[in-house]
């Protein structure tokens, strides 16, 4: 019987029209010799890792010394069930937290307003106030453990109230550790959870990277995300271009607020997609670390190697996930952590095999988490750094990435820079192009994907446990909130509130009064509908 399985899925994959390209559509040859990179300078395009331009990693040895920090995006329900997964994932091995927030709390809305109804704690946890961060957080070692926050509209506020919540409980700020994603231009290009247009958004940040320079010197102020770029349909190309474009939007805007490169460039990190091409994603994070230490040196005179060093954090691609066959899953987020951990990572996240059709359950996180542990301990690959440097293909297919995004740059510029491309809709329908067409592909049988466009199975597989959100978890957040609004003092949360709006109105630095407004056990929502009320919500340009 198994025999006759094995022929009949051979036969299906021969019908197959093989692609002689990556992923992203980049034209491949069938091999590559010394002929294709005889123009790489060692010295001056790859050199040892460790050393400048860092495409080989930005530490000499790599994880011989410490294996990257593994994460399991966590968040769901109310803050004591994600509390709860989340110290049983350090129970597990899990070294970082990686905080994942319901859709009310990403868009700036408390889970008692009606536009909240029927989404509180479903696709992360609901956050409503200081309170709730209280319990979040409750008994886990803040100054220890390296704490992530994937959240942007908002994510000053959310800010606001870890650093509230780590005060009460005595922590030193200076001992905090952590990354905040806060990448609000990625939201206008890919995710659309923002709040206020462009130009004030990014005041808030400029006002956070200010104070958290000043005051909590460890923290990762802006994670520069192209993962919700590539899940948006981008190719490699786009997501690396537009990425690091953002990036370099983020310095000038940290230099524009009065502070010197080297005091807060070495705490911005990055945040790709590992997607399923495993060398096209290999040659992209080599890419990224050379262009950026390149354009850091050249164009803003860095000096302070950390500010040369791109670190990124990968999590495996979402959008490569199939429903049919969700087994298969585990197979494709071994390959795309694979790509990560050999493009030189410094942080991972696995995605859970059940992820296509519901948040993870417990037991597939399990397994995503031992993914990364079977990697990182029994594979080999830490031995070496870089192990792939000096493969024909792989340094042809960098310096093609490489290439690539250095023509979207000029494109970037002739449209006027990152915030006049996200209002022009540049950047949308540079995206919407790259989906379509690989789409086409898709519905051609150009591109393969193993149970969902070829191999599939006449009869449906074993079922698999999903995770379910009921209204349970709404209805205590109601309950909460209300229960918190008896008994704070209203008139002081009034006093910050309106505080707030005034130094909005004239540009202050509004972090140290969000700091005092979520002390004051304002909620989210209410300090985001005085943002709206200054600033006016958020309507995209559409495109065609």
């Amino acid at each position: 019987m198994v025999k006759e399985l094995a022929k009949k899925d051979e036969t299906k994959a021969k019908r197959v029209e093989k692609t002689h390209e990556t992923l992203s559509g980049i034209p491949l040859k069938t091999v590559y010799t010394p002929e294709d990179i005889k123009d790489l300078d060692y010295q001056s395009q790859l050199n040892d890792p460790g050393q400048f331009p860092y495409t080989r990693g930005i530490h000499e040895n790599m994880y011989r010394g410490k294996v990257w920090t593994m994460r399991q995006f966590a968040g769901f329900g109310g803050p004591e069930e994600t509390n709860a997964r989340f110290k049983y994932l350090l129970a597990q091995g899990q070294t970082g937290l990686s905080t994942a927030f319901d859709l009310p709390t990403l868009m700036g809305y408390d889970s008692d307003n009606p536009k909240a109804d029927g989404e509180v704690g479903v696709c992360g946890v609901a956050i409503d106030s200081l309170e709730d961060i209280e319990v979040l957080y409750k008994d886990l070692p803040l100054d220890k453990v390296s704490t992530s926050m994937t959240i942007n509209g908002p994510a000053v506020i959310i800010l606001a109230m870890f650093l509230a919540n780590a005060k009460k409980r005595g922590f030193d700020w200076k001992n905090l550790n952590g990354t905040l994603q806060n990448d609000i231009f990625k939201e206008y290009i890919a995710q659309k959870t923002y709040l206020v247009p462009p130009r004030p958004a990014l005041k808030l940040i400029q006002d956070m990277m200010v104070f958290c320079t000043n005051n909590v010197p460890r923290w990762n102020t802006i994670s520069v995300s192209g993962y919700h770029i590539r899940e948006a349909g981008a190719t490699a190309v786009q997501e690396l271009a537009f990425t690091l474009a953002d990036g370099f939007a983020y310095v000038d805007a940290g230099v524009e607020a009065g502070l010197k490169i080297d005091d807060f460039v070495p705490r911005l990190s990055f945040f790709f997609n590992a997607h399923i091409d495993f060398f096209e994603e290999i040659a992209k994070y080599r890419a990224a670390r050379r262009i950026w230490a390149k354009r850091m040196r050249d164009h803003y005179g860095a000096k302070d190697e950390r500010s040369l060093k791109l670190r990124f954090h990968t999590q495996t691609a979402g959008c490569s996930l199939t429903a049919p066959q969700p087994e298969n899953n585990i197979i494709r987020t071994a390959i795309e952590a694979l790509a990560g951990v050999l493009g030189g990572t410094q942080s991972l996240h696995t995605n859970s095999m059940d992820e296509v059709l519901g948040l993870p359950t417990e037991k597939a996180a399990h397994i995503a988490l031992r993914t990364q542990q079977i990697i990182a301990y029994e594979t080999g690959v830490t031995n070496v750094a870089d192990p792939l440097a000096g493969s024909y293909y792989v340094e042809w297919l960098t310096d093609e990435l490489e290439r690539g995004a250095n023509e979207y740059f000029k494109k970037i510029e002739e449209v006027g820079g990152v915030i006049a491309g996200i209002e022009k809709g540049f950047f949308m329908k540079e995206i919407a192009d790259s989906a379509y067409k690989f789409e086409q592909k898709m519905q051609a049988g150009e591109r393969v994907f193993v149970g969902l466009t070829g191999l599939k199975e006449e009869a449906p597989g074993p079922k698999i446990e999903i995770l379910k959100i009921g209204g349970e978890y709404q209805e205590r957040q109601v309950k909460r909130l209300e229960d918190l609004r008896s008994r704070r003092d209203n008139a002081k949360v009034a006093k910050c509130i309106d505080e707030l709006k005034t130094a909005m109105r004239d540009g202050s630095n509004t972090f140290p009064l969000l700091m005092e407004a979520v002390e004051a056990y304002a909620t989210l929502g209410e300090i985001c509908d005085a943002m709206r009320e200054v600033w006016g919500a958020y309507r995209e340009t559409a495109v065609l």
